[in-house]
C-alpha cells in the first residue's frame, strides 16, 4: 500500500509553514515562484508538502530580508550558503555593500531630521497666515 506525498511523516502544509516561519502565504508563494525557495512536492490532491528544509530556508529569507538585504543579495547568500559552497570572502563582499547602503540611507535619515527639527523650531504653532512646515513641503526646487 503506498503512501502519498502528503502522508509522509514530518509534511507540512503551507499555512503551517507560514505560522512556523512568521511569512505570509502569498509570500511563500513568491519566493517559490522566483526561486528563492524550492518548491514542494504535491499532495495527490496538489497541495504543497513541504518538509524542514523549507522551514529553514524561508527562515533564512526572512532574517536576510529584515536585514535589508535585496532579493538577489538574498539568493546568493543562500546560494552561499548551501554546504560546500560558503566562501567568507563573497559573503562579506555583499555585506560590506549592504553596509555601504546602510550608512548611505543613516546620513539621508540625519539629514532629514536635522531638516524636519530646524523647520518646526522656526514654526509659532499659532494659527498664522503662513507656514514653515507646509512652505518646506511645498518647496519645489
Amino acid at each position: 500500500m503506498g503512501a502519498t506525498t502528503g502522508a509522509r511523516s514530518g509534511a507540512i502544509t503551507i499555512g503551517q509553514l507560514s505560522r512556523l516561519t512568521g511569512v505570509n502565504i502569498e509570500n511563500i508563494r513568491y519566493c517559490e515562484k522566483v526561486g528563492l525557495l524550492s518548491a514542494p512536492p504535491r499532495t495527490e490532491g496538489g497541495h504543497r508538502s513541504y518538509g524542514t528544509e523549507h522551514v529553514r530556508t524561508l527562515a533564512f529569507i526572512r532574517r536576510g530580508r529584515e536585514l535589508g538585504f535585496t532579493p538577489d543579495e538574498v539568493r546568493a547568500l543562500l546560494e552561499l550558503h548551501q554546504p560546500g559552497k560558503a566562501s567568507c570572502c563573497e559573503v562579506q563582499e555583499i555585506t560590506a555593500h549592504h553596509l555601504d547602503r546602510v550608512r548611505a540611507k543613516i546620513a539621508d535619515l540625519t539629514r532629514l531630521e536635522r531638516l524636519l527639527a530646524e523647520t518646526i523650531d522656526r514654526c509659532s504653532g499659532e494659527a498664522a497666515p503662513e507656514c514653515p512646515v507646509l512652505d518646506m513641503i511645498d518647496h519645489t526646487g
